[in-house]
């Protein structure tokens, strides 16, 4: 709901890192893959408590991951890595979740259990209509330029990412937060859906 707000913001801010980038020779994909082992650090700091440290290598994840798709732009994009950088962030989203259930199985593991699923169903709605706008030459750059298909929603990046922010400086919160984020979910899946229905 919010990345087509957010996303001139951070291009604006990313620019000229991505230009000095693309210059020195860094290619998008390596830059996926600082990312997503960023992205792999701070589950384990989530999962091992050390939550301060988890937000500094989070932060590190996502700035990769804007920095990877305006080097890209610059270089020339690829499919492989358009790929490669949806495999990474689905599976930011994912561990992320494991971490704070690893952490403290027994308050967060109802609520992790339930993002997961929510994240799992949604994923599979926000993949699958990009596979249907595909096979119908369908396009859209409401969130900048992209390798799929993006169909925005009630919960995208923006948000995920604002949850993830706020459960990692108060994980006690992660339970309640967990829930009623699995909930917004599970409720953008359902209008992917409805709209799918009466776009193809």
């Amino acid at each position: 709901m919010l990345d087509s707000h957010m996303r001139p913001i951070i291009e604006r801010t990313l620019a000229h890192s991505a230009a000095m980038l693309a210059r020195s020779g860094f290619s998008a994909n390596l830059l996926t893959g600082l990312g997503f082992s960023m992205g792999m650090i701070a589950a384990t700091c989530v999962a091992t408590g050390d939550f301060w440290a988890a937000i500094l290598f989070a932060a590190a994840c996502r700035i990769l991951d804007g920095l990877d798709g305006l080097v890209a732009r610059l270089n020339g994009p690829t499919a492989l890595g358009g790929y490669l950088d949806i495999v990474a962030d689905f599976t930011f989203y994912a561990a992320l979740p494991l971490g704070f259930v690893v952490f403290d199985p027994l308050a967060n593991g109802i609520a992790g259990a339930a993002l997961l699923a929510s994240f799992f169903v949604n994923a599979t709605s926000f993949l699958g209509f990009a596979i249907l706008a595909e096979k119908k030459t369908l396009s859209t750059d409401v969130n900048g330029e992209k390798s799929h298909y993006h169909s925005v929603g009630l919960i995208e990046g923006t948000e995920t990412i604002g949850f993830f922010t706020v459960t990692l400086i108060f994980p006690e919160l992660f339970a309640p937060l967990g829930l009623a984020f699995a909930g917004l979910a599970t409720l953008t899946a359902a209008l992917r859906l409805r709209a799918a229905i009466k776009l193809f």
